[in-house]
Formats: C-alpha cells, structure tokens, sequence
C-alpha cells in the first residue's frame, strides 16, 4: 500500500478512535505508522504492538515514510501527541517496566493490543464492529477534551430564566455580572438580543432575535459585549465589559451609533467594570451621556451627565461635535 493511501487511512482512523484535529493530522497519522510498524509497501493486517522509543519511531518515519527530521520534533511528537494517545487510551508506556524512571533513553510506547484487531480489519467488513467494541471501552481524547470544556463554562441565568453556558476565560465572568446583576437592577424584564461569546455559539438565535427589531447583526469585532431591549420603555442598552479593554468613549460611542442608526433614539450606553479600581483607569475616557456600573457594586449607577438619570438622548438630533 503506498504512503499516501497509509497517511489517509490512519488519519481516519485516528478521527474514529476519538482523537481532535490536531490528534488526527499527518504528524499523527505518521507516529501511528510508526508504532504499527506498517509503511510504504505493508497492509495493515501485518500492524505490530512492539515496544518503540521515540527517537526508533523518527529513524522509521525516516527510513520507510520518508519523513526527513525537523528541529524539536521528537519533543512536539511527545508532546503533542504520544501524550494524547496515551490519554485516549489508544497507546501505553513502559509496557515491559511501568516504574522506569522519566529520564530513562529506553522509556517506550506501544499501541495497546485491544486495538490491533481493529488495525486489522481496516478496509474489512469488520472494521465497523470491532472499532465500535473498542472505542465503547475507552475514554476518548475528544470526549476529555469536551468534558473539560463543560467544566470550565461559564453558566449565565438569562433574564427570561434560561441558563446558557460562555466560553471560559476572557471578560465572560464579568459579562455574566452585566446580565445577571446588572439587567436584574436596571434593566428588569429586558430580552438579552446578543452576549458575546468567544465561540459564537449561540450567534443563529442572537441574529434572529435582533432582526425581531429590525436590527441587523454588525459584523464580528465590532458589536458592543452585551445588547438588552427593554421592550416597554423602547430602549436599547448597548453594553461593553472593560475588564481587560476600553469603554465607551468618544470614539467608540460614534462608532455604536454609526452601527445601529435604526435604534439611535434608544439607545442607553453602559460601560461595565468588575470594581473601582479598574473603572478609575478608564474614568477621564468614559463619553458624556451614557452610565457607568461596577460588577463590585451592583446597586449603583454612574451617570455622566445628560438630561435624565438613565434614558436614550434622542440623538437624531443631537450633535456631536
């Protein structure tokens, strides 16, 4: 069989064992030739559990995949994907001495002998029934890896009582301050019609609800954090989060008005903080007319002068400059 029909086929394999995209590209693919043993000219039916280090597994790369040595491979091939392997439970170490010590030039690997049947029968009729026997036996790679994810979700209760999950990290911890405490003090009864998330995932329904409204969704980048329509009084509340970036100022404030011209007599700009202390940086920035909150202190408002506490300014026919 030729390399390039080898390359594709453990690539598949790979992606049905449960590994993600990096797991299942041609680094991989390769390392797995390696440990098989199957190269240019081989079956898979003559695939091998031995016992490799990883520099045999690059000289065999070399010598039969024609794969010529890199700098720091040997240390990404380790890294980046022996340990996953190893994780998704289709690879083991040290099978013939597991107390050998980490610095040892003859720590090993070897593909677990469950999955040479299954290596076996690749291109087979019985391929889909012993892959599926193993795969039910393990803990993929993919399956920890969205297990972690979930853990690290950030959970928002939406005003109308719906929980949606954001991704973790960013300025998310915050934002689920700006809808949960915020909203719920000023904004009561408002329809969250966009939150930010790092992975869009709720980007479909976010388009769909502003286009209720006859908002059309700006393009990525440029929305603010977090947008509330507070049906009853007509206003609009365009939100940013300034934990680790800038509020609504001058510039910025132009730039919002410019993307929803539609709604600019109802519009109500909050710049949001998660204390005082990070509001102080930004305080000589914030624009006239529009509110500032700290997530610190959420029973309190900001207003940067204006004719009213908290309202839209009509700015149809206010001027800027």
């Amino acid at each position: 069989m030729r390399r390039e029909r080898l390359i594709s086929d453990a690539r598949k394999l790979l992606e049905d064992l449960g590994m993600d995209a990096e797991r299942s590209n041609e680094r991989s693919a390769m390392t797995l030739l390696a440990l098989a043993h199957v190269g240019d000219g081989d079956e898979w039916a003559s695939a091998t559990g031995s016992m490799y280090t990883t520099r045999l597994m690059m000289d065999w790369m070399r010598d039969r995949l024609g794969q010529e040595d890199a700098a720091n491979t040997r240390e990404t091939i380790r890294r980046f994907t022996l340990h996953q392997f190893i994780a998704g439970g289709i690879v083991e170490e040290n099978a013939d001495r597991p107390d050998r010590p980490i610095n040892s030039p003859k720590w090993n690997y070897r593909i677990v002998p469950s999955l040479l049947p299954v290596m076996h029968a690749i291109g087979t009729s019985e391929y889909d029934g012993l892959l599926s026997a193993f795969v039910d036996n393990i803990s993929t790679w993919k399956a920890q890896q969205e297990e972690t994810r979930e853990m690290n979700m950030v959970p928002v209760t939406m005003p109308d009582g719906s929980v949606v999950s954001l991704s973790a990290g960013g300025q998310n911890v915050l934002i689920k301050a700006m809808v949960e405490e915020f909203c719920s003090r000023f904004a009561p009864g408002g329809t969250v019609l966009y939150i930010d998330d790092t992975d869009h995932t709720h980007r479909t329904e976010q388009e769909r609800l502003m286009a209720s409204i006859g908002i059309e969704m700006p393009e990525r980048g440029k929305a603010p954090d977090l947008i509330v329509w507070l049906e009853d009084k007509g206003w609009l509340y365009l939100m940013e989060a300034c934990s680790t970036h800038g509020p609504i100022d001058v510039i910025r404030k132009r730039e919002l008005l410019e993307l929803f011209e539609s709604q600019r007599d109802n519009i109500v700009f909050v710049s949001c903080f998660p204390d005082r202390a990070t509001m102080r940086q930004y305080l000589k920035d914030l624009a006239w007319e529009t509110e500032a909150w700290c997530a610190s202190e959420p029973d309190h408002v900001m207003h940067l002068d204006g004719t009213r506490f908290m309202g839209p300014y009509g700015y149809a026919v206010v001027k800027l400059d």
